[in-house]
């Protein structure tokens, strides 16, 4: 079946690639029906660079993926021996990452073998990624344990050992792979929930007897970039895909990728080397590729974008029922690439329509005449009340060219239940402000942006009930307040 996803993949990004040699085409000239030597490197260049393109949008997650693991390196967090676990803020650039919850994430490396994850029972949202960003298990509230703690177990590839009874088991095809944790704050409690995280063990099977658990390193007040950004549009995007390939497994499931990127210079056991014209292709790969995610990301023309026809707001993710986005079509290219382009990690929890969901995301990058946010600009946003969840709900806003949080002097993204809103009155709706000043007398219920700068913003629920979903209940849109 994966194999069969992989193929329609494949075939649909080749597909849907643009008629990038077009033009050059409609000049190929030949003689007694020989190419000439103009047209031979014209038809060259079009077919690397058609390439390229498609193993850019393939290959973008395992990259972002490693930005995480780089921005907890670049601080001294060490792989295999410690985890980072923080309060994040604006100063935490990560795609949309937010300040609801206390995060805890790091490496787990299963070159020596499984890895444990001990879980106490508690408000916890988890999930393990491959290097992939494949999904491998979830945890906590949305996974098996159901909030009541256990121990997670992660094998590494074609492990063939014991499995010993007790554990929640889950299959990477990766060596390395990404832990990520929220711990609720239920009771507006961040360093109760901080807490929370560090009194999670994560140790290798092998020392179960007498856990040696990776120690937790509180970032909360580091300035970090746990992204992809400084390699998203240049060669090193390139660079940073060789290192994982060289490092890590291969996967069965995606030969034809690794055959990819071998005509474009990136194999296993070879070093990478393009000349001057391989790496012009590839480092304008990067920059049109980017280009076509971040029009998934913002300007999507697909109706089941809409939860509601006559609002701005869009489903963050488009396929509700699996982290591989899969359709009975085949793969879905453009939910795929939108989620990555603004988003990291993928679980199917995280991505179900129903009152069983642990939480949803919403995403509003227009006003309410479909102009793109302007961070020059005041809006006013309705939140009609009480909002569908059973936990807690917050609008985060971010910075349209990193999507992160947005970074100004106010030093805060976010207006959330359990914080900012919670002596609200939740019989009335909410009227909430963003924009370069505060209206006067809404210094509490507003986000400031930055003139110059476009926006957007994430709704997240957090047990969100039904009518979250059955359209019931649905936010006003950003209106321009003059």
């Amino acid at each position: 079946m994966k194999r069969t996803l992989l193929a329609a993949l494949i075939l649909s990004l080749t597909a849907s690639a643009p008629a990038l040699a077009a033009d050059a085409a409609s000049s190929y000239q030949y003689a007694q029906g020989f190419p000439t030597a103009k047209t031979a490197k014209q038809a060259r260049d079009a077919a690397d660079l058609q390439r390229a393109l498609v193993a850019y949008r393939f290959w973008y997650p395992t990259v972002s993926v490693e930005g995480i693991f780089n921005g907890n390196r670049k601080i001294g967090i060490e792989d295999g021996k410690q985890w980072g676990i923080a309060a994040t803020g604006p100063r935490q650039v990560g795609f949309t990452l937010n300040s609801d919850t206390p995060y805890g994430s790091g490496v787990l490396d299963l070159k020596d073998g499984p890895m444990v994850i001990e879980l106490p029972p508690g408000a916890f949202i988890g999930l393990v990624d491959d290097h992939n960003q494949g999904w491998v298990l979830d945890m906590g509230l949305p996974g098996p344990d159901a909030g009541k703690g256990g121990k997670h177990l992660v094998l590494p590839p074609d492990y063939k050992g014991e499995v010993p009874d007790g554990y929640y088991v889950g299959h990477s095809k990766s060596l390395k792979n990404l832990l990520a944790v929220r711990a609720l704050p239920t009771e507006g409690d961040l360093q109760k929930a901080l807490e929370g995280l560090r009194s999670i063990k994560i140790y290798p099977l092998s020392s179960a007897a007498n856990p040696a658990a990776l120690t937790a390193v509180d970032t909360s007040q580091k300035a970090m970039d746990s992204s992809s950004l400084q390699w998203e549009d240049n060669i090193q995007f390139w660079e940073k895909l060789d290192k994982v390939i060289q490092e890590e497994t291969r996967v069965p499931e995606f030969l034809p990728m690794y055959g990819l990127l071998a005509e474009l210079g990136i194999e296993k056991g070879k070093p990478f080397k393009p000349d001057a014209r391989m790496k012009g292709i590839l480092e304008r790969a990067a920059r049109e590729g980017r280009g076509q995610m971040l029009v998934a990301a913002f300007d999507s023309t697909r109706p089941d974008r809409k939860n509601w026809p006559d609002r701005q707001w869009e489903w963050a993710g488009l396929v509700p029922t699996n982290a591989q986005f899969s359709t009975p079509a085949g793969i879905d290219l453009e939910a795929r690439d939108r989620w990555f382009a603004q988003a990291i990690v993928a679980s199917p929890a995280m991505f179900r329509r129903d009152a069983g969901a642990g939480s949803l995301y919403w995403l509003g990058a227009r006003d309410h005449k479909g102009a793109y946010l302007d961070g020059g600009k005041t809006y006013r946003l309705t939140i009609p009340q009480p909002v569908p969840g059973k936990l807690f709900w917050s609008v985060t806003v971010y910075d349209a060219a990193t999507r992160s949080q947005v970074q100004t002097d106010q030093d805060k993204a976010a207006l959330r239940s359990l914080f900012e809103l919670k002596d609200i009155d939740k019989t009335k709706p909410l009227d909430l402000y963003f924009g370069p000043k505060a209206p006067k007398g809404q210094e509490n219920r507003w986000i400031k942006t930055a003139p110059g700068k476009g926006w957007f913003a994430y709704i997240r629920i957090y047990g969100p009930e039904t009518a979250a979903f059955d359209k019931s209940w649905k936010p006003g849109d950003f209106e321009l307040v003059k």
